[in-house]
């Protein structure tokens, strides 16, 4: 049985590299069509879920695999190297059902996951909806973008605002109960159905509520002590790290096929030197995540909460992975002449990464708060949510 207290490291972990492994051609044929229909095929979806990738980030209490923070990076990052708009999608399913699963007390965790049909999740968990207290819930109203995954989903995660306190909270419901608007037309992640989606005036019994802000999870192990915004940097450093890992990959294959051509642009020293530092970044820049997760990892085990340098770092590492990512993808876009304009992989994952990169964890601000902690401007400053607060 899991101690709650511990950091729950999972023996499934190599298992679940070999089962996204063995998906990988049928990943890559779907990959066209995915885009054209704007989410991932039925079967392939059904594949996904059944290797266990969206367990991987649930409570073990509640038939999960608790994968540890490290565990789970790998496991997103081998995913999206094969493809990233898949990765993308189970890595947003993963952790919103994962945290809900977490967060949620008996009640509405016996409602969600302890029968036969287990909860999926998809949702977005900032710019928070309207909730009016009412008798043993809340009358919630809004709307809300970037549903990842909404097309395997069987149910919401929504932010929340109380009315009255200005308490934030996250909310879990029905899809039936929310109109989806199929608007996701976009350059790239073409394939991970992140709609929108509104309400009005539907009830929430509170019990399907939890304070956003939680660091003291209902079910699991320490893992889910960090915190919805730092669950969700995990997911989103091992997307990065993967996107970018089979950019180089694919460019290296190029290169067996274009060397030894006519003025072929891959045979000259400028080009082996570009390469050779892509690979050095990406490289570093998984070595330093790895090294910042497993320090919060020692910490989680040891019964310790985080410090405000840990909670930086981890915001830190995550938006320097995704830009490395995307300096990869410029080194490979110069060298990889028309190839690169083409419909293929090359094409897919550099829109996949652009359009990756625009995520609210990784933008500009975000970088210039680590800047304010770690150069001593806010010495006294806390992390709450993505913001830096004195």
């Amino acid at each position: 049985m899991t101690d709650p207290a511990r950091l729950h490291v999972s023996p499934e972990f190599p298992a679940m590299l070999d089962r996204i492994d063995a998906l990988a051609d049928q990943l890559e044929s779907d990959a066209d069509a995915a885009e054209e229909r704007g989410f991932l095929a039925e079967d392939t979806a059904r594949a996904l879920l059944g290797a266990g990738i969206v367990r991987a980030g649930m409570p073990a209490n509640l038939g999960g695999h608790e994968f540890s923070p490290r565990q789970l990076i790998a496991t997103i990052e081998r995913l999206s190297r094969h493809d990233a708009a898949a990765g993308w999608t189970m890595m947003a399913m993963q952790h919103v059902t994962g945290t809900t699963a977490a967060y949620l007390g008996d009640v509405a965790a016996a409602d969600l996951f302890a029968s036969g049909d287990q909860a999926l999740l998809a949702g977005h968990g900032t710019r928070p909806g309207r909730a009016v207290p009412v008798d043993g819930g809340f009358l919630v109203s809004g709307s809300w973008q970037f549903a990842s995954g909404m097309a395997h989903a069987t149910h919401v995660h929504s932010a929340i605002q109380v009315e009255g306190t200005g308490e934030l909270r996250v909310l879990a419901m029905p899809k039936s109960q929310v109109e989806l608007v199929d608007n996701w037309d976009v350059l790239g992640l073409r394939a991970t159905h992140s709609i929108d989606y509104r309400c009005t005036d539907v009830h929430v019994p509170a019990t399907h509520t939890y304070l956003a802000t939680t660091t003291t999870p209902a079910n699991g192990g320490a893992m889910y002590r960090v915190g919805l915004v730092n669950m969700a940097a995990i997911g989103h450093t091992g997307w990065a790290l993967g996107a970018g890992r089979r950019l180089l990959d694919e460019m290296k294959a190029l290169v067996a096929i274009k060397s030894g051509t006519h003025n072929a642009a891959v045979d000259t020293a400028h080009f082996h030197a570009e390469f050779a530092v892509a690979e050095a970044k990406l490289r570093s820049a998984r070595a330093w995540a790895m090294d910042v997760w497993r320090d919060v990892e020692e910490t989680l085990d040891a019964g310790g909460s985080l410090s405000t340098d840990q909670d930086t770092l981890i915001k830190l590492s995550l938006n320097h992975a995704t830009r490395t990512a995307q300096e990869v993808g410029q080194v490979v876009h110069r060298w990889a002449g028309t190839t690169a304009i083409r419909r293929g992989p090359i094409d897919r994952f550099l829109r996949d990464i652009a359009t990756g990169a625009q995520h609210i964890t990784s933008n500009p601000v975000v970088l210039q708060n680590c800047g304010k902690w770690l150069s001593g401007a806010q010495s006294q400053a806390r992390w709450e949510f993505l913001d830096l607060v004195p």
